[in-house]
């Protein structure tokens, strides 16, 4: 019931407090730094403006409609006239034309070949229809100047548009696509700031975890240094023991203690680094949770294919969309090629008016149109445009395979690392077991007189050397593990999406 209940307790709090100190895990030192770093938080920001600028170009498909208003004083009125106006008063003929009869001039008049003709003012025959200047009208109406002049002082007008794009050579589309493009390269670019986030915390993190232990080793081998010394200088005191013997446990001893203090000091400093990374105060009083390295379970990461892997990898995934960008920008140059054509509806009101008269009151009407842009000649500036675009997809064709190669190497390389890590820490464990086996050997034969010191020192000094060497083995093998988890493009931390 207590173990349970134990177990309940541990699930349901990851961070706890002993004797003063809190124990924080990797996952919750990684949970501090991501809260913390700024540029993590820049990076979501930049997603969702992203975002925002995607939905902004959505819009561009979708109908405008905007309304205007405008208010204008002029110093003149319009005048249609610039003077007085007197027109001939005559008849209408059967076919709507202006026409005179006699009694309605003042020439005189004759018949030729039986056809009645005026005479202008010299006593000549003319034709009416092709020198009307010579007819002398009889009356006039008067038109003064004034009844044509339209009061424009103070003009208002407004209006209500609506404009919808029908064709417009592609370009609103590639636009589109762009933005989304745009949201897919800050989305990876998120996440693979968010990975190397991960990784300098993992490094962190497990380099407190190393130099603790060095610490700890340092301390042990103090400790068997300060035994040893006790019994040479006892033995020194019975005589079965020299001067030499004394001296060279004490500058032993010595320089163990210089490194235990620099393996102290050390261990404050990474600690202090890894709590400024994840955003703590530097002064914490915090442990990392994994402090017992041979206890920690390495979990080799699986091999995946190459072509995989690359196509994982988030500089290929920002360089495709990248690549997409310029296939789009070459759409848009090959738009400026087509015609443009958008619908528009409006409704325009004004004061004064002119649907009815000239009137000085607020008066409207609809109207609706299409309109047609056809580009005929800019003197090849949409060839030089299209070649340009085309040849920067060229580029990035170029760039996604140079750095596929530089993938494949990289990859390499960490599976090459990985291998190597393996069988140093392999050997290290097997190196370990020995020098304890061998020190084991080598202290029960010193305390039966069987081995010198030197000989017993020479045993502390192998046993050291192969824990320091296990140390640094195994962590670096758990960061070559993670160093080709990260080359293989797979997910290091699983951020809440």
């Amino acid at each position: 019931m207590k173990r349970i209940l134990l177990i309940t307790i541990t699930s349901l709090f990851s961070v706890f407090t002993v004797f003063g100190q809190e124990i924080l895990s990797l996952e919750d030192f990684r949970q501090a730094a991501i809260s913390a770093n700024k540029e993590i938080q820049i990076s979501k920001e930049r997603v969702k403006i992203a975002g925002d600028l995607k939905k902004a170009a959505f819009t561009q498909f979708l109908p405008r409609i905007s309304a205007n208003a405008s208010y204008q004083w002029n110093q003149k009125n319009i005048s249609l006239l610039a003077e007085d106006a007197f027109l001939p008063v005559g008849s209408i003929a059967a076919d709507g034309s202006l026409t005179f009869t006699q009694d309605q001039l003042n020439n005189s008049w004759t018949t030729v070949n039986g056809t009645a003709v005026p005479l202008d003012s010299d006593g000549n025959p003319f034709d009416p229809s092709t020198n009307p200047e010579k007819l002398q009208i009889k009356n006039y109406a008067y038109l003064p100047k004034e009844s044509m002049e339209y009061d424009i002082n103070n003009v208002m007008i407004g209006t209500i548009s609506l404009v919808q794009p029908i064709f417009m050579g592609m370009k609103v589309k590639e636009l589109y696509n762009i933005s989304k493009a745009n949201e897919n390269i800050a989305k990876s670019t998120d996440e693979n700031k968010l990975q190397q986030l991960i990784i300098k915390v993992d490094e962190a993190y497990w380099r407190v975890v190393s130099i603790y232990n060095k610490k700890e080793l340092a301390n042990k081998y103090c400790e068997l240094l300060e035994k040893l010394m006790y019994n040479v200088n006892e033995m020194y005191k019975a005589g079965v023991a020299t001067k030499v013997d004394v001296l060279n446990v004490r500058v032993e001893y010595n320089e163990a203690t210089m490194q235990k203090i620099n393996a102290e000091n050390g261990y404050s400093l990474c600690k202090m680094a890894l709590f400024q990374l994840c955003g703590m105060d530097l002064n914490s009083n915090i442990e990392p949770a994994d402090k017992d390295i041979n206890n920690i379970l390495i979990k080799e990461d699986k091999v995946i294919d190459i072509d995989q892997a690359i196509n994982s990898r988030s500089e290929i995934k920002i360089l495709n969309q990248t690549k997409k960008i310029a296939d789009y920008n070459v759409g848009i140059a090959k738009s400026r090629f087509m015609p443009n054509i958008f619908a528009n509806v409006n409704y325009v009101v004004s004061n004064p008016n002119a649907y009815n008269g000239f009137n000085k009151s607020f008066n409207g009407m609809f109207n609706a149109g299409v309109t047609v842009n056809i580009p005929i000649l800019h003197w090849g500036d949409e060839i030089h445009t299209l070649n340009a675009a085309k040849r920067a997809r060229n580029i990035m064709d170029l760039r996604v395979e140079q750095t596929k190669d530089l993938i494949k190497l990289q990859i390499n390389q960490s599976k090459f690392k990985l291998e190597e890590a393996s069988k140093k820490y392999n050997q290290s464990i097997e190196n370990q077991e020995t020098a304890q086996e061998n020190l084991k050997f080598a202290q029960d034969a010193f305390d039966e007189g069987l081995v010198s010191v030197s000989d017993l020192m020479k045993a502390q000094t192998a046993w050291i050397k192969a824990n320091s060497e296990r140390i640094d083995s195994s962590i670096n093998y758990r960061m070559c593990n993670l160093y080709l988890k990260k080359a293989q493009g797979k997910e290091i931390y699983h951020s809440a999406k």
